[in-house]
């Protein structure tokens, strides 16, 4: 076996090492930022959009009543606004499309301070939920249809002044909401990767030569 050769080994084991040890920071950083971001149980992050979600969000502060279709999307498998900020006192309904099959309106476990529970699912066009939020439901919810959650029929609600959120720009938004310090571990741990794997190309490509006595 050349020098090259085990040179190379020894860089793609320690690159390697490298990557695990990136992935198990980020994770465990990750986790800290969900804690201190509101990943815990009493106050959950946004969740994420999956299939079934559109992914809009409504800032609907200084408003006193608000609407959201169950049932939305091309499938009838979202929520629409996927995302809704509301301030303490705002009445919420819900609103069913009739499409997509039977949907209901339940918090996930654990998943923040408001108790939405519209009962059974239901697949009547026009049925409606309504939910009155108040200072006991400032922070995250997140909530869900039962019968669609392994499909991401997914929501989050959001009470009160001082939940942190992106500036749209505007009152809606196709935009999914990450905490700040998530989104930039995401780019640290992106560009940490990316450079890992570049100079292992870079060394397998042109890096170590063959002595010349074993040539």
């Amino acid at each position: 076996m050349s020098t090259d050769d085990v040179s190379r080994r020894t860089f793609m084991r320690t690159a390697g090492g490298t990557a695990a040890a990136v992935g198990g920071a980020t994770a465990a950083t990750g986790t800290a930022a969900g804690q201190e971001d509101g990943g815990g149980s009493e106050e959950p992050d946004w969740p994420s959009a999956t299939n079934g979600n559109v992914g809009s969000y409504q800032d609907a502060r200084g408003e006193s009543e608000v609407t959201v279709s169950v049932g939305a999307g091309d499938q009838g498998l979202a929520f629409d606004p996927t995302q809704l900020w509301v301030d303490p006192g705002t009445t919420i309904t819900w609103e069913w499309t009739g499409n997509g099959g039977a949907h209901n309106v339940q918090t996930v476990d654990d998943g923040g301070p408001a108790s939405l529970d519209s009962g059974d699912p239901v697949d009547e066009e026009g049925y409606t939920y309504e939910y009155e939020t108040s200072e006991e439901d400032a922070g995250i919810t997140h909530y869900h249809c039962v019968p669609h959650t392994s499909v991401g029929m997914h929501a989050g609600l959001a009470v009160g002044e001082d939940v942190p959120t992106v500036d749209t720009g505007g009152g809606e938004s196709s935009a999914v909401f990450v905490p700040e310090s998530a989104r930039a571990l995401t780019i640290a741990t992106f560009i940490a990767m990316v450079s890992t794997l570049g100079l292992a190309f870079v060394f397998m490509k042109y890096g170590g030569t063959i002595a010349p006595d074993e040539a």
